[in-house]
């Protein structure tokens, strides 16, 4: 809850927006959410718990190490590549953008491992001014089927940047110590933007090269959304609601007053 782009042209936006204001119970994964939604004048029923997804990656990535032969099976090295995932509507369904991103990734100097999304495969096929087979030529360039959730996060994991428009591998960047361009001019995770891991470059494709030269990896890298246990604080506020007298047992009204991301 409470995230926004400010972008109401995201069908997501709307979707947000429609969402947070109907809902009773409403669990963000930071304060920058929590602040978004006091600004809409929702106040009640508001918990900044984390996000659930980082509770999803701790569990994957002992998984991914285990069970994915993804590096394997492609002859990647660790650091070795850059990963690349473009999925959402303003880039696919533009084609001067898409082209803009295309033309980026075949310039940069390092090899680029592309899963390339059903939606954005469709486009490029039937765009008479796109050629995938063309791309598919370009030297650095490597396209690919896309790939299972632990395959995608071994691949994440050991890529040296990650060039994204997906908020999730934004976070998952994050997450995993990895520099992130974002392909488009607006994030709702502009805590990444801030802590200097994450630069929006948009999709010309001057700005997304001179992004992958120029970004390097902060030193300092500040805990964000949460610890990992966002699942259990919903789970604890979900109590609270339908069994109230667990929550002065337990939890001493720390649930009343909004504030599970301290407890």
């Amino acid at each position: 809850a409470g995230l926004r782009s400010f972008n109401r042209a995201m069908p997501e936006e709307i979707n947000r927006i429609v969402a947070d204001h109907l809902s009773t119970l409403l669990f963000c994964p930071s304060q920058t959410a929590v602040k978004n939604l006091a600004a809409e004048g929702i106040t009640q029923g508001v918990y900044n718990v984390g996000d659930v997804m980082m509770d999803a990656l701790n569990l994957a990535i002992e998984a991914a190490d285990r069970r994915s032969s993804i590096l394997d099976a492609l002859q990647l090295s660790e650091k070795g590549y850059l990963l690349a995932t473009v999925h959402r509507a303003e880039n696919t369904d533009d084609p001067a953008r898409l082209r803009n991103i295309l033309a980026a990734l075949g310039q940069l100097d390092e090899p680029v491992v592309f899963p390339i999304h059903p939606r954005t495969r469709k486009v490029i096929e039937t765009d008479a001014r796109l050629s995938l087979k063309d791309h598919a030529q370009a030297r650095n360039l490597r396209i690919i089927d896309p790939v299972g959730y632990l395959d995608m996060i071994q691949l994440e994991k050991s890529a040296r940047m990650i060039l994204t428009d997906s908020g999730g591998v934004q976070k998952e960047a994050y997450w995993l110590g990895v520099p992130c361009i974002t392909l488009r001019e607006e994030t709702e995770w502009v805590e990444t933007v801030e802590a200097g891991w994450n630069v929006l470059a948009g999709n010309e494709p001057q700005a997304i090269v001179e992004a992958v030269k120029s970004l390097k990896a902060p030193k300092h890298h500040p805990p964000l959304y949460g610890d990992g246990k966002a699942a259990e604080r919903i789970a604890k506020a979900l109590e609270g609601i339908f069994q109230p007298e667990l929550v002065s047992l337990k939890y001493k009204g720390d649930i009343q007053n909004n504030d599970l991301a301290l407890t």
